[in-house]
């Protein structure tokens, strides 16, 4: 069925999404956490980076929300995105991210952060430096490295491809064997420190390598894949968690870039990630939240004149289009935008960034329509998304 597409009160009434940042689940956007206490407790303030994507800023992100330390979050600009606020680079010439300010002394480096974090809170049931979780930290290391060395060394020959792979699987081995050895799917006999240390590079490499080598971590990898899955029960790491979409496009200006292999599988995930389904992709395995629509929907209201504003398509055209892809979002019936709004509806596909815009599931589903009503008109695909920066997500643009 046809229908014309909402207007934006209309579709406002349609969404009831709500949601405590202060007290409540984890969230991306939250700005104070105090999970119940009051603000003259709070003695930490955790500066990451605005697109939520930083890995060695959600590792102290989750290990705070874990502890539920009461802590304010000040957002700062990774360079590949735009420029970096002066008023940090004034408390932290460097510029590095994260750091936090604890009782007003900054700190910086995400394993010196959790120690001195450690020495005023407690460890997250095993500290950095007790004797089970060094071990873990140097295997997260030795990971760490073969990774980079299959997915950012540019590919010179077929052997060379071949021996990135099997080096990364031969870690890979030991990690199945750390995970194993426990009677717990995590990494020692209970969530913790050696998880959180684990947590943002394994997410990353689980999309990057299905996406540009056509090796899912989670699908070989037993133990592993038991290790996401109690990841993922957790509500700290829900709001935390990327997707596949998110990572591989921001990964490449990050590390220099990634280099995919044209085999058969790769290019088969590659297709999938880039232009659906989202759904089925093995980045998240809990159930889909029943409001995951309803939270979309409630995220491009709020920013919506931002959204309009700094896509390349007309401003008029594209509020259109938005909507008519929005009611398909909340209604499920088609609504067929205006001639040519193909190129801006993947556009916006293309950039919605998890979880800094809205959770995982919430991010499937608005990509899922704005992909359907773009194709009411036509195949054309947006701007191409930057491989050498992502100056096209200066958050700027959102202030």
């Amino acid at each position: 069925m046809n229908i014309a597409p909402l207007s934006w009160t209309e579709l406002e009434s349609l969404t009831d999404f709500q949601i405590d940042y202060v007290n409540g689940v984890t969230n991306a956007q939250s700005r104070l956490r105090l999970f119940g206490h009051d603000q003259t407790e709070v003695r930490v303030t955790l500066y990451r980076d605005h697109h939520a994507w930083c890995p060695y800023c959600q590792k102290i992100w989750l290990w705070l929300e874990e502890k539920q330390i009461p802590y304010r979050i000040e957002k700062v600009t990774m360079f590949c995105y735009g420029e970096k606020e002066n008023w940090y680079k004034q408390k932290v010439p460097s510029g590095m991210l994260p750091a936090i300010a604890l009782d007003g002394r900054i700190i910086t480096e995400s394993d010196d952060i959790l120690i001195a974090l450690e020495q005023v809170f407690g460890s997250l049931n095993r500290s950095m430096t007790d004797a089970q979780v060094l071990p873990m930290r140097r295997l997260e290391r030795t990971l760490f490295r073969a990774w980079c060395e299959w997915l950012c060394r540019p590919i010179m020959s077929a052997r060379q491809e071949q021996r990135g792979r099997e080096q990364f699987i031969e870690v890979m081995q030991k990690v199945e064997t750390a995970l194993a050895s426990t009677p717990s799917p995590y990494f020692l006999d209970e969530f913790g420190t050696a998880d959180v240390i684990f947590t943002p590079y394994v997410e990353r490499m689980n999309a990057s390598l299905y996406y540009y080598k056509g090796y899912s971590m989670r699908e070989e990898n037993p133990r592993m894949a038991d290790w996401f899955n109690a990841m993922e029960s957790r509500p700290t790491y829900r709001g935390t968690q990327s997707d596949f979409h998110t990572h591989v496009h921001d990964l490449p200006p990050q590390m220099g870039g990634c280099w995919e292999n044209s085999e058969p599988q790769m290019l088969i995930n590659k297709e999938k990630v880039d232009h659906g389904s989202w759904f089925g992709l093995p980045d998240v395995m809990y159930p889909e939240p029943e409001n995951s629509r309803k939270e979309a929907l409630h995220r491009v209201i709020k920013h919506h004149q931002n959204i309009i504003r700094v896509n390349p398509a007309d401003d008029q055209l594209f509020d259109q289009a938005l909507r008519c892809a929005l009611t398909n979002l909340i209604t499920d019936a088609e609504s067929v935008p205006p001639p040519d709004s193909d190129l801006a509806l993947r556009y916006l596909r293309d950039r919605v960034s998890v979880p800094r815009d809205m959770s995982i599931y919430a991010a499937k589903r608005l990509r899922e329509a704005l992909e359907k009503t773009a194709a009411l008109v036509g195949d054309r695909q947006g701007v191409p998304i930057p491989f050498k920066h992502r100056r096209d997500q200066d958050p700027i643009n959102f202030k």
